[in-house]
Protein backbone atom coordinates (compact mmCIF):
# COMPACT_ATOMS: atom_id res chain seq x y z
CA UNK A 1 0.00 0.00 0.00
CA UNK A 2 1.20 3.33 -0.91
CA UNK A 3 0.47 7.11 0.37
CA UNK A 4 -0.43 8.13 -3.06
CA UNK A 5 -3.49 9.60 -1.79
CA UNK A 6 -1.95 11.58 1.45
CA UNK A 7 0.55 12.93 -1.32
CA UNK A 8 -2.32 14.17 -3.61
CA UNK A 9 -3.80 15.85 -0.43
CA UNK A 10 -0.38 17.46 0.19
CA UNK A 11 -0.34 18.73 -3.51
CA UNK A 12 -3.68 19.68 -3.67
CA UNK A 13 -3.76 22.10 -0.39
CA UNK A 14 -0.32 23.53 -1.85
CA UNK A 15 -2.46 24.35 -5.25
CA UNK A 16 -4.92 25.92 -3.18
CA UNK A 17 -2.81 27.89 -0.92
CA UNK A 18 -0.99 29.49 -3.98
CA UNK A 19 -4.35 30.94 -5.01
CA UNK A 20 -4.41 33.15 -1.76
CA UNK A 21 -7.87 34.08 -1.30
CA UNK A 22 -9.02 33.59 -5.35
CA UNK A 23 -9.06 34.98 -8.35
CA UNK A 24 -11.75 37.61 -7.33
CA UNK A 25 -9.66 38.71 -4.52
CA UNK A 26 -6.47 38.87 -5.59
CA UNK A 27 -8.38 40.76 -8.66
CA UNK A 28 -9.43 43.42 -6.30
CA UNK A 29 -6.13 43.70 -4.57
CA UNK A 30 -4.62 44.63 -8.41
CA UNK A 31 -7.46 46.68 -8.89
CA UNK A 32 -6.32 48.87 -5.72
CA UNK A 33 -2.72 49.10 -7.72
CA UNK A 34 -1.47 46.67 -4.66
CA UNK A 35 0.71 43.73 -5.25
CA UNK A 36 -0.72 40.19 -3.70
CA UNK A 37 1.97 38.63 -0.92
CA UNK A 38 3.15 35.67 -3.17
CA UNK A 39 4.11 38.66 -5.88
CA UNK A 40 5.47 40.98 -3.38
CA UNK A 41 8.07 37.90 -2.50
CA UNK A 42 8.58 36.78 -5.69
CA UNK A 43 9.71 40.72 -6.69
CA UNK A 44 11.60 41.01 -3.50
CA UNK A 45 13.89 38.15 -2.79
CA UNK A 46 16.38 36.52 -5.61
CA UNK A 47 14.65 34.63 -8.57
CA UNK A 48 14.05 31.06 -7.28
CA UNK A 49 15.42 31.51 -3.92
CA UNK A 50 12.07 31.38 -1.49
CA UNK A 51 11.66 28.06 0.64
CA UNK A 52 8.11 28.15 2.07
CA UNK A 53 7.30 26.94 5.55
CA UNK A 54 4.03 25.51 6.28
CA UNK A 55 2.76 26.07 2.78
CA UNK A 56 -0.63 23.86 3.30
CA UNK A 57 -1.22 25.39 6.76
CA UNK A 58 -4.69 27.06 6.75
CA UNK A 59 -8.26 25.00 7.35
CA UNK A 60 -9.56 22.68 5.93
CA UNK A 61 -12.92 20.00 5.81
CA UNK A 62 -12.89 16.43 4.47
CA UNK A 63 -16.10 13.96 3.71
CA UNK A 64 -16.63 10.69 5.03
CA UNK A 65 -13.88 9.35 3.51
CA UNK A 66 -11.19 11.70 4.06
CA UNK A 67 -11.52 13.35 0.89
CA UNK A 68 -10.20 17.21 0.78
CA UNK A 69 -13.53 19.43 0.36
CA UNK A 70 -12.33 22.73 0.91
CA UNK A 71 -9.11 24.28 2.18
CA UNK A 72 -8.83 27.74 2.90
CA UNK A 73 -4.69 28.85 3.74
CA UNK A 74 -3.62 30.63 6.49
CA UNK A 75 -3.44 34.49 5.43
CA UNK A 76 0.66 34.87 6.57
CA UNK A 77 3.12 33.72 4.21
CA UNK A 78 6.73 32.47 5.34
CA UNK A 79 9.87 31.09 4.57
CA UNK A 80 13.63 31.79 4.19
CA UNK A 81 14.69 33.73 1.07
CA UNK A 82 18.12 34.94 -0.37
CA UNK A 83 18.14 39.25 -0.48
CA UNK A 84 21.36 40.20 -2.97
CA UNK A 85 22.77 36.48 -2.27
CA UNK A 86 22.37 37.04 1.78
CA UNK A 87 19.80 34.61 3.25
CA UNK A 88 17.08 36.16 5.09
CA UNK A 89 13.89 35.46 6.55
CA UNK A 90 10.72 36.63 4.75
CA UNK A 91 7.35 37.30 6.15
CA UNK A 92 4.21 38.17 4.43
CA UNK A 93 0.79 39.07 5.18
CA UNK A 94 -2.18 37.96 2.79
CA UNK A 95 -4.48 40.90 2.81
CA UNK A 96 -6.77 38.54 -0.02
CA UNK A 97 -7.68 36.27 3.08
CA UNK A 98 -10.21 38.03 5.45
CA UNK A 99 -8.28 41.62 5.01
CA UNK A 100 -4.92 39.89 7.11
CA UNK A 101 -7.01 39.84 10.46
CA UNK A 102 -5.04 37.39 12.31
CA UNK A 103 -6.33 33.57 12.64
CA UNK A 104 -4.64 31.10 15.32
CA UNK A 105 -2.56 29.69 12.71
CA UNK A 106 -1.43 32.60 10.71
CA UNK A 107 -0.18 34.24 14.37
CA UNK A 108 1.63 31.02 14.88
CA UNK A 109 3.65 31.25 11.78
CA UNK A 110 4.07 35.16 12.34
CA UNK A 111 5.82 34.18 15.29
CA UNK A 112 7.95 31.51 14.06
CA UNK A 113 9.19 34.16 12.06
CA UNK A 114 10.73 35.74 14.26
CA UNK A 115 11.59 32.30 16.35
CA UNK A 116 13.61 31.17 13.27
CA UNK A 117 15.12 34.89 12.18
CA UNK A 118 17.08 35.02 16.43
CA UNK A 119 17.38 31.21 15.97
CA UNK A 120 19.40 31.35 12.78
CA UNK A 121 21.28 34.92 13.32
CA UNK A 122 19.14 36.11 9.74
CA UNK A 123 17.93 39.73 9.54
CA UNK A 124 13.81 39.61 9.20
CA UNK A 125 12.01 41.32 6.23
CA UNK A 126 7.91 41.73 7.10
CA UNK A 127 6.08 42.74 4.92
CA UNK A 128 2.47 44.09 6.43
CA UNK A 129 -0.87 44.41 5.28
CA UNK A 130 -3.76 44.25 7.71
CA UNK A 131 -5.86 44.88 10.24
CA UNK A 132 -4.47 42.74 13.00
CA UNK A 133 -7.09 41.75 15.64
CA UNK A 134 -10.56 41.25 15.38
CA UNK A 135 -12.94 41.39 17.90
CA UNK A 136 -13.96 37.73 17.20
CA UNK A 137 -11.17 36.62 17.80
CA UNK A 138 -8.25 34.49 16.01
CA UNK A 139 -10.92 32.36 15.05
CA UNK A 140 -13.32 34.44 13.64
CA UNK A 141 -15.76 32.96 15.76
CA UNK A 142 -17.95 35.30 18.85
CA UNK A 143 -16.36 33.74 22.04
CA UNK A 144 -13.89 34.13 24.72
CA UNK A 145 -10.50 35.94 23.25
CA UNK A 146 -7.89 33.82 24.76
CA UNK A 147 -5.89 36.78 25.80
CA UNK A 148 -3.37 35.55 29.00
CA UNK A 149 -2.96 38.57 31.05
CA UNK A 150 -0.65 37.00 33.71
CA UNK A 151 2.21 36.53 31.68
CA UNK A 152 4.22 38.93 28.50
CA UNK A 153 2.62 38.03 25.49
CA UNK A 154 5.44 35.50 23.24
CA UNK A 155 4.65 37.82 20.29
CA UNK A 156 6.13 40.93 22.15
CA UNK A 157 9.15 38.86 23.85
CA UNK A 158 9.87 37.72 19.98
CA UNK A 159 9.66 41.17 18.43
CA UNK A 160 12.05 42.67 21.30
CA UNK A 161 14.64 39.80 20.85
CA UNK A 162 14.70 39.97 17.03
CA UNK A 163 14.65 43.56 17.42
CA UNK A 164 17.92 43.39 19.73
CA UNK A 165 19.38 40.21 17.42
CA UNK A 166 19.41 40.91 13.76
CA UNK A 167 18.30 43.94 11.11
CA UNK A 168 14.86 44.15 10.96
CA UNK A 169 12.66 45.74 8.05
CA UNK A 170 8.91 46.23 7.97
CA UNK A 171 7.17 47.58 5.22
CA UNK A 172 3.38 48.81 5.13
CA UNK A 173 1.99 48.13 2.15
CA UNK A 174 -1.50 48.67 2.46
CA UNK A 175 -3.63 49.66 5.59
CA UNK A 176 -1.93 48.57 8.55
CA UNK A 177 -3.62 48.97 11.77
CA UNK A 178 -3.45 47.67 15.37
CA UNK A 179 -0.24 45.29 16.29
CA UNK A 180 0.88 45.05 12.85
CA UNK A 181 1.32 48.97 13.11
CA UNK A 182 3.18 48.49 16.31
CA UNK A 183 5.37 46.10 14.40
CA UNK A 184 5.92 48.10 11.36
CA UNK A 185 7.75 50.40 13.95
CA UNK A 186 9.20 47.91 16.32
CA UNK A 187 12.15 47.15 13.31
CA UNK A 188 15.14 49.07 12.33
CA UNK A 189 14.00 50.20 9.28
CA UNK A 190 10.27 51.40 8.70
CA UNK A 191 8.94 52.21 4.99
CA UNK A 192 5.21 53.04 3.26
CA UNK A 193 4.08 53.29 0.01
CA UNK A 194 2.62 56.69 -0.71
CA UNK A 195 -1.08 56.34 -1.22
CA UNK A 196 -1.28 52.75 -0.90
CA UNK A 197 -0.69 52.22 2.64
CA UNK A 198 -2.26 53.91 5.32
CA UNK A 199 -0.56 52.99 9.19
CA UNK A 200 -3.28 53.70 12.19
CA UNK A 201 -3.36 52.69 15.75
CA UNK A 202 -7.21 52.76 15.46
CA UNK A 203 -9.01 53.27 11.75
CA UNK A 204 -11.82 55.52 10.53
CA UNK A 205 -14.58 53.94 12.36
CA UNK A 206 -12.90 53.30 15.68
CA UNK A 207 -11.64 57.06 15.78
CA UNK A 208 -15.42 58.27 14.76
CA UNK A 209 -17.12 56.18 17.45
CA UNK A 210 -14.56 57.20 19.87
CA UNK A 211 -13.78 60.49 19.28
CA UNK A 212 -16.55 61.95 16.88
CA UNK A 213 -13.78 62.23 14.34
CA UNK A 214 -14.79 61.59 10.73
CA UNK A 215 -11.76 61.11 8.68
CA UNK A 216 -10.54 58.93 6.46
CA UNK A 217 -7.68 56.30 6.27
CA UNK A 218 -5.11 58.49 4.26
CA UNK A 219 -6.12 61.93 6.49
CA UNK A 220 -5.42 59.35 10.21
CA UNK A 221 -1.96 57.08 8.70
CA UNK A 222 -1.30 58.31 5.31
CA UNK A 223 2.47 59.04 4.14
CA UNK A 224 2.30 62.69 4.38
CA UNK A 225 1.27 62.73 8.02
CA UNK A 226 3.91 59.61 8.70
CA UNK A 227 7.22 60.65 6.73
CA UNK A 228 6.41 63.61 9.56
CA UNK A 229 5.78 61.85 12.49
CA UNK A 230 8.80 59.74 12.47
CA UNK A 231 6.37 56.80 12.35
CA UNK A 232 8.48 55.71 9.02
CA UNK A 233 12.28 55.77 8.15
CA UNK A 234 10.89 55.84 4.81
CA UNK A 235 8.37 56.47 1.99
CA UNK A 236 8.19 54.77 -1.71
CA UNK A 237 6.43 55.70 -4.58
CA UNK A 238 6.07 52.40 -5.01
CA UNK A 239 6.71 48.83 -4.52
CA UNK A 240 9.42 48.36 -6.57
CA UNK A 241 10.97 51.29 -4.85
CA UNK A 242 10.25 49.44 -1.49
CA UNK A 243 12.03 46.62 -2.57
CA UNK A 244 15.30 48.89 -4.06
CA UNK A 245 15.44 50.49 -0.41
CA UNK A 246 15.13 47.06 1.22
CA UNK A 247 18.34 45.62 -0.59
CA UNK A 248 20.03 48.63 0.19
CA UNK A 249 18.99 49.21 3.54
CA UNK A 250 20.13 45.35 4.40
CA UNK A 251 23.74 45.85 2.22
CA UNK A 252 25.01 48.24 4.83
CA UNK A 253 24.85 45.36 7.64
CA UNK A 254 25.91 42.28 8.88
CA UNK A 255 23.20 39.38 9.23
CA UNK A 256 22.96 40.19 13.36
CA UNK A 257 24.93 41.64 15.87
CA UNK A 258 27.30 38.91 16.60
CA UNK A 259 28.81 39.84 13.30
CA UNK A 260 30.72 42.64 11.42
CA UNK A 261 29.28 44.68 8.85
CA UNK A 262 30.41 44.02 5.52
CA UNK A 263 33.39 45.95 4.02
CA UNK A 264 33.44 46.02 0.04
CA UNK A 265 35.66 47.78 -2.45
CA UNK A 266 33.86 50.75 -3.33
CA UNK A 267 36.25 51.78 -6.36
CA UNK A 268 36.06 55.20 -4.35
CA UNK A 269 39.86 56.19 -4.28
CA UNK A 270 40.57 56.90 -0.11
CA UNK A 271 42.81 59.75 -1.31
CA UNK A 272 40.43 62.02 -3.42
CA UNK A 273 39.90 65.45 -2.59
CA UNK A 274 36.90 67.64 -3.49
CA UNK A 275 37.88 70.97 -4.80
CA UNK A 276 34.05 72.34 -3.86
CA UNK A 277 34.66 71.70 -0.17
CA UNK A 278 37.50 74.28 -0.14
CA UNK A 279 34.19 77.09 -0.66
CA UNK A 280 31.24 75.46 0.31
CA UNK A 281 30.86 76.67 3.51
CA UNK A 282 29.90 80.97 3.36
CA UNK A 283 32.15 83.20 5.53
CA UNK A 284 29.01 85.36 6.62
CA UNK A 285 28.29 82.92 9.49
CA UNK A 286 24.49 83.69 8.41
CA UNK A 287 24.36 81.92 5.23
CA UNK A 288 23.38 78.34 4.75
CA UNK A 289 24.85 75.96 2.57
CA UNK A 290 23.94 71.92 1.67
CA UNK A 291 25.39 69.75 4.18
CA UNK A 292 23.90 66.78 2.45
CA UNK A 293 26.51 67.62 -0.57
CA UNK A 294 29.22 68.16 2.44
CA UNK A 295 29.02 64.48 3.48
CA UNK A 296 28.30 63.24 -0.38
CA UNK A 297 31.36 64.80 -1.65
CA UNK A 298 33.61 63.21 1.90
CA UNK A 299 31.69 59.64 1.75
CA UNK A 300 32.05 56.71 -0.89
CA UNK A 301 30.34 57.73 -4.38
CA UNK A 302 26.68 56.79 -4.21
CA UNK A 303 26.45 55.39 -0.64
CA UNK A 304 24.55 58.15 0.92
CA UNK A 305 21.27 56.23 2.26
CA UNK A 306 18.99 58.83 4.42
CA UNK A 307 16.94 57.69 6.86
CA UNK A 308 13.65 59.64 8.43
CA UNK A 309 14.16 62.60 6.51
CA UNK A 310 10.83 64.55 7.01
CA UNK A 311 11.11 63.76 10.93
CA UNK A 312 13.18 65.83 13.30
CA UNK A 313 14.51 67.27 9.63
CA UNK A 314 17.59 69.89 11.58
CA UNK A 315 19.58 66.93 12.45
CA UNK A 316 20.58 64.36 9.70
CA UNK A 317 20.52 60.10 9.79
CA UNK A 318 22.27 58.25 6.99
CA UNK A 319 24.30 55.19 6.11
CA UNK A 320 26.79 55.57 3.69
CA UNK A 321 30.67 53.88 3.01
CA UNK A 322 33.72 55.07 3.84
CA UNK A 323 36.57 53.34 1.69
CA UNK A 324 33.98 50.31 1.77
CA UNK A 325 33.51 50.42 5.34
CA UNK A 326 29.65 51.16 6.43
CA UNK A 327 29.15 53.48 8.85
CA UNK A 328 26.27 55.70 9.91
CA UNK A 329 26.88 59.19 9.29
CA UNK A 330 24.59 62.30 11.32
CA UNK A 331 25.22 65.98 10.50
CA UNK A 332 23.55 69.31 11.01
CA UNK A 333 21.31 70.92 8.46
CA UNK A 334 21.33 74.34 8.41
CA UNK A 335 18.84 74.79 6.22
CA UNK A 336 16.40 73.51 8.90
CA UNK A 337 15.81 75.63 12.36
CA UNK A 338 19.59 76.58 12.18
CA UNK A 339 20.75 73.49 12.52
CA UNK A 340 19.23 73.53 16.80
CA UNK A 341 18.87 70.33 18.40
CA UNK A 342 14.72 70.16 18.57
CA UNK A 343 12.98 67.56 20.72
CA UNK A 344 12.01 65.06 17.62
CA UNK A 345 15.74 65.63 16.10
CA UNK A 346 16.83 64.50 19.24
CA UNK A 347 14.38 61.40 19.57
CA UNK A 348 15.74 60.93 16.28
CA UNK A 349 19.46 60.60 16.96
CA UNK A 350 18.88 58.87 20.21
CA UNK A 351 17.43 55.72 17.84
CA UNK A 352 20.36 56.40 15.64
CA UNK A 353 23.13 56.00 17.98
CA UNK A 354 21.71 52.67 19.37
CA UNK A 355 20.95 51.22 15.84
CA UNK A 356 24.45 52.05 14.77
CA UNK A 357 26.40 50.42 18.47
CA UNK A 358 24.39 47.09 17.59
CA UNK A 359 25.33 46.81 14.47
CA UNK A 360 29.03 47.96 14.88
CA UNK A 361 28.22 50.72 12.30
CA UNK A 362 31.32 53.58 13.10
CA UNK A 363 29.64 56.56 13.29
CA UNK A 364 30.84 60.07 11.29
CA UNK A 365 29.30 63.00 12.63
CA UNK A 366 30.03 66.56 10.62
CA UNK A 367 28.75 69.39 12.86
CA UNK A 368 27.18 72.40 12.50
CA UNK A 369 25.26 72.29 15.94
CA UNK A 370 23.76 75.94 17.50
CA UNK A 371 23.10 74.56 20.58
CA UNK A 372 19.48 73.57 21.71
CA UNK A 373 16.78 75.20 20.11
CA UNK A 374 15.08 78.06 22.40
CA UNK A 375 11.41 79.36 22.71
CA UNK A 376 8.13 79.08 23.63
CA UNK A 377 7.19 75.45 21.47
CA UNK A 378 10.85 74.36 22.04
CA UNK A 379 10.23 74.58 25.99
CA UNK A 380 6.61 72.80 25.34
CA UNK A 381 8.13 70.17 23.31
CA UNK A 382 10.41 69.00 26.45
CA UNK A 383 13.59 69.84 24.42
CA UNK A 384 16.23 69.50 27.16
CA UNK A 385 14.77 66.39 28.29
CA UNK A 386 14.75 64.90 25.06
CA UNK A 387 18.44 66.08 24.80
CA UNK A 388 19.86 64.83 27.51
CA UNK A 389 18.77 61.33 26.88
CA UNK A 390 20.03 61.83 23.49
CA UNK A 391 23.24 63.17 25.66
CA UNK A 392 23.30 59.62 27.57
CA UNK A 393 22.60 57.50 24.85
CA UNK A 394 25.57 58.99 22.44
CA UNK A 395 27.75 58.80 25.81
CA UNK A 396 26.86 54.56 25.92
CA UNK A 397 27.62 53.85 22.53
CA UNK A 398 30.89 51.59 21.98
CA UNK A 399 31.45 52.10 18.21
CA UNK A 400 34.33 54.75 17.21
CA UNK A 401 33.14 58.41 16.58
CA UNK A 402 35.32 60.90 13.93
CA UNK A 403 33.90 64.43 14.75
CA UNK A 404 34.22 66.85 11.59
CA UNK A 405 33.89 70.46 13.10
CA UNK A 406 32.22 72.30 10.04
CA UNK A 407 31.07 75.53 11.03
CA UNK A 408 29.57 76.32 14.54
CA UNK A 409 29.64 73.70 17.98
CA UNK A 410 27.81 75.43 20.51
CA UNK A 411 26.63 74.78 24.25
CA UNK A 412 25.41 71.69 25.73
CA UNK A 413 24.40 70.25 22.56
CA UNK A 414 27.20 70.24 21.16
CA UNK A 415 28.54 67.12 23.44
CA UNK A 416 25.31 64.63 21.50
CA UNK A 417 27.63 65.31 18.72
CA UNK A 418 30.87 63.83 20.12
CA UNK A 419 30.05 60.41 21.42
CA UNK A 420 32.29 59.11 23.98
CA UNK A 421 35.70 59.60 23.04
CA UNK A 422 35.80 61.10 19.38
CA UNK A 423 38.45 61.47 17.13
CA UNK A 424 38.12 65.08 15.92
CA UNK A 425 38.89 67.25 13.05
CA UNK A 426 38.09 70.98 12.49
CA UNK A 427 38.04 72.74 9.31
CA UNK A 428 38.90 76.62 9.27
CA UNK A 429 35.24 77.54 8.79
CA UNK A 430 34.35 75.63 12.54
CA UNK A 431 34.08 78.05 15.44
CA UNK A 432 32.72 76.83 18.91
CA UNK A 433 32.32 77.84 22.59
CA UNK A 434 29.46 78.31 25.53
CA UNK A 435 27.06 80.35 23.07
CA UNK A 436 26.93 81.55 19.94
CA UNK A 437 28.72 85.02 19.20
CA UNK A 438 25.73 86.74 17.86
CA UNK A 439 23.00 85.83 21.37
CA UNK A 440 26.65 85.32 23.79
CA UNK A 441 27.37 89.21 23.14
CA UNK A 442 24.14 90.08 23.57
CA UNK A 443 23.59 88.84 26.67
CA UNK A 444 26.68 89.47 28.11
CA UNK A 445 27.52 93.18 27.15
CA UNK A 446 24.12 94.41 26.80
CA UNK A 447 24.52 97.24 28.70
CA UNK A 448 27.67 98.19 27.38
CA UNK A 449 26.07 97.93 23.88
CA UNK A 450 23.30 100.18 25.24
CA UNK A 451 25.19 102.89 26.23
CA UNK A 452 28.06 102.78 23.75
CA UNK A 453 27.66 106.72 21.55
CA UNK A 454 26.81 104.26 18.26
CA UNK A 455 25.36 100.69 19.97
CA UNK A 456 25.66 98.88 16.54
CA UNK A 457 29.03 99.81 15.95
CA UNK A 458 29.85 99.06 19.15
CA UNK A 459 27.67 95.30 18.97
CA UNK A 460 30.04 95.00 16.02
CA UNK A 461 33.11 95.10 17.50
CA UNK A 462 32.47 93.04 19.95
CA UNK A 463 31.11 90.33 17.37
CA UNK A 464 34.63 90.23 15.44
CA UNK A 465 36.24 90.19 18.84
CA UNK A 466 34.23 87.22 20.41
CA UNK A 467 34.59 85.35 17.08
CA UNK A 468 38.19 85.40 16.88
CA UNK A 469 38.20 83.69 20.13
CA UNK A 470 36.11 81.00 19.20
CA UNK A 471 37.88 80.49 16.13
CA UNK A 472 38.97 76.63 15.64
CA UNK A 473 42.97 77.51 15.48
CA UNK A 474 43.18 78.87 19.16
CA UNK A 475 41.33 75.20 19.72
CA UNK A 476 43.89 73.37 17.39
CA UNK A 477 46.79 75.32 19.25
CA UNK A 478 45.56 74.06 22.90
CA UNK A 479 44.86 70.69 21.08
CA UNK A 480 41.43 70.92 21.94
CA UNK A 481 40.41 69.22 18.23
CA UNK A 482 43.11 66.36 16.92
CA UNK A 483 43.87 68.44 13.71
CA UNK A 484 42.72 71.55 12.02
CA UNK A 485 42.57 70.58 8.20
CA UNK A 486 42.01 71.74 4.57
CA UNK A 487 38.37 70.77 4.25
CA UNK A 488 39.93 68.72 0.86
CA UNK A 489 41.64 66.28 3.26
CA UNK A 490 38.19 65.12 4.92
CA UNK A 491 38.09 62.27 2.89
CA UNK A 492 42.18 61.01 2.90
CA UNK A 493 41.70 61.84 6.99
CA UNK A 494 38.70 59.85 7.32
CA UNK A 495 39.89 57.15 4.98
CA UNK A 496 42.91 56.71 7.24
CA UNK A 497 40.83 56.81 10.44
CA UNK A 498 38.44 53.71 9.35
CA UNK A 499 41.50 51.56 8.31
CA UNK A 500 43.31 52.35 11.80
CA UNK A 501 39.72 51.10 13.88
CA UNK A 502 39.49 47.87 12.40
CA UNK A 503 41.04 45.85 15.10
CA UNK A 504 38.92 48.22 17.55
CA UNK A 505 35.75 47.09 15.53
CA UNK A 506 36.71 43.76 15.69
CA UNK A 507 37.14 43.41 19.65
CA UNK A 508 33.48 45.19 19.33
CA UNK A 509 32.06 42.13 17.24
CA UNK A 510 34.10 39.35 19.86
CA UNK A 511 32.17 41.47 22.67
CA UNK A 512 28.31 41.05 20.71
CA UNK A 513 25.38 43.31 21.57
CA UNK A 514 25.45 45.66 24.05
CA UNK A 515 23.71 45.33 27.38
CA UNK A 516 20.99 47.78 26.76
CA UNK A 517 17.69 46.58 24.53
CA UNK A 518 17.25 48.48 21.46
CA UNK A 519 14.02 50.84 21.53
CA UNK A 520 12.23 51.71 18.39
Amino acid sequence: MSWEDEVAGIERRRELASEQGGSEAVARQHAAGRLSVRERIAALADPGSFRELGAISGHSETDDQGQLKSFTAANVVLGSARIDGRPVVLCGDDFTIRGAAYSAVGLRKGLYADQLAIQKRLPLVRLLEGGGASIAGTSGTRGRSGYDMTAPASLNLLCLEALRSVPVVCAALGPVAGFPAARLVASHFSVMTRGKAQVLTGGPALVERALGQKLDKEELGGAAIHERSGVVDAVAEDEAEVWRMTRRFLSYLPPNAWEAPPRVDSGDPPNRREEELLSIIPRNRRRAYPMRRVVELVVDTDSFFELRAGFGRSQITALARVDGQPVGVLANDCMREGGAMTAEGAQKLRRFFEFCDLFHLPIVSFIDEPGFMIGAAAEQAATIRHGMTTMFAALQTRVPWFAVLVRKSFGVAQGIHLGPAPTVAAWPSAESGALPVESGVALAYRREIESAPDPDARRRELETEMASAQSAFPRAEDFGVHDLIDPRETRPALCDWIDAIQTQLGLLVLEGPPAYSLRP
